[in-house]
């Protein structure tokens, strides 16, 4: 397959429950509401951000979020300071969500499937074998549909800034090589509880298991399950690896990050901050992507023989004809019209450029 591709791991880690630390930020208040900064944007107001996400630091969202502080700092003359609360030290991402929604808390980098509860159109891309590149993917996200995407967004409350990445799904097992749909009868799939994920592997012919990430590896060890899917970083730091023999390069799933904003934040800037804000959401676009595509290339040089056999040109026609009838289930928790035009819009897109 000549298109490989991987995302830094996100993972949800374990600094489950602090909620009391949210309610304590929406208590102090950040830079949206309180003192620390004015709320119409005038000129000269200094204003304190605080940025939150799930992963830990070195992840693709700290290298992002890194950069957006160091570009919206200097754009801005230092009148905004962005501090960086990575590892879920603000809560969990539903209860950040939920601070940016109410304006207790100032930025987020949030996971697409979070905010698919949201706007069940950003599920779209995360559809099996919807997008097989890189490249595909920002084309949607940073085109006409990923606009309309962010408009629904700022409907529900939520200022989106860039779509940040965080790569494609591979899949790991210990029964066989996988390169065709019949390969994965009798086999166990572990899933999280993401209805487009089991739906997929059961139409495959998996068998499937949800449980949550931080299971995953004693259950392979044990073999509770046989395999399981996530991006090559996440497979090797978490030393999947150790517990599974075969590799298939499949680009299953896509991933990516919304980085998101209080829209009524947003909308009491100056337009020279607004500016400010976005140049620098740009640039922690443009670094997460890059930051991503490298990784991918790192991390599959590093996990050559680490597996008995890595499958790198599965049927790729065979699996995607194989979960057609699932998307039935799909357009079910996404509107029929947004999947089949993205469909459209990507087969223009391979059209324009293959």
């Amino acid at each position: 397959m000549s298109h490989l591709s991987s995302r830094r791991v996100t993972r949800i880690l374990g600094v489950a429950g602090l909620s009391s630390t949210l309610m304590a930020v929406a208590a102090c208040g950040g830079g949206s509401g309180d003192g620390a900064g004015s709320t119409d944007g005038g000129g000269g107001e200094e204003y304190s951000w605080r940025l939150g996400f799930n992963t830990n630091e070195g992840s693709v969202r700290h290298i992002a979020a890194e950069r957006f502080k160091e570009v919206v700092e200097e754009e801005s003359d230092g009148q905004i300071t962005v501090e960086i609360f990575p590892a879920e030290a603000l809560g969990s991402e539903q209860e950040m969500l939920n601070g940016i929604k109410t304006g207790s808390l100032d930025l987020q980098m949030a996971g697409g499937g979070s905010m698919q509860n949201i706007v069940p159109e950003y599920a779209t891309l995360a559809l099996p074998f919807m997008v097989e590149t890189f490249d595909e993917a920002y084309a949607v996200l940073d085109g006409p549909i990923g606009d309309e995407w962010k408009a629904l967004a700022e409907e529900q409350g939520y200022k989106v800034l860039s779509h940040h990445d965080l790569g494609f799904a591979q899949v790991t097992n210990n029964v066989r090589p996988i390169t065709t749909p019949e390969d994965f009868q009798g086999v166990t799939m572990r899933s999280p509880e993401e209805p487009t994920s089991v739906a997929t592997f059961e139409a495959l012919g998996a068998s499937v298991s949800t449980m949550p990430f931080t299971e995953v590896y004693p259950a392979l060890q044990q073999g509770v399950v046989d395999g399981q899917f996530n991006p090559l970083d996440a497979i090797y730091e978490t030393k999947f690896h150790e517990v599974q023999d075969y590799l298939t390069l499949m680009n299953v799933f896509y991933y990516h990050v919304n980085f998101i904003m209080n829209p009524e934040l947003w909308d009491s800037l100056s337009p020279e901050l607004q500016e400010a804000v976005q140049t620098a959401a740009d640039e922690a676009q443009k670094a997460s992507r890059e930051t991503t595509q490298a990784n991918e290339e790192e991390m599959l040089t590093t996990l050559e023989g680490e597996f008995e056999e890595i499958t790198t040109d599965p049927d790729l026609d065979a699996f995607r004809q194989a979960v057609e009838p699932a998307f039935a289930e799909f357009e079910q928790l996404i509107p029929p019209e947004t999947i089949q035009k993205t469909r459209d819009f990507i087969e223009e897109y391979r059209a324009e450029n293959s």
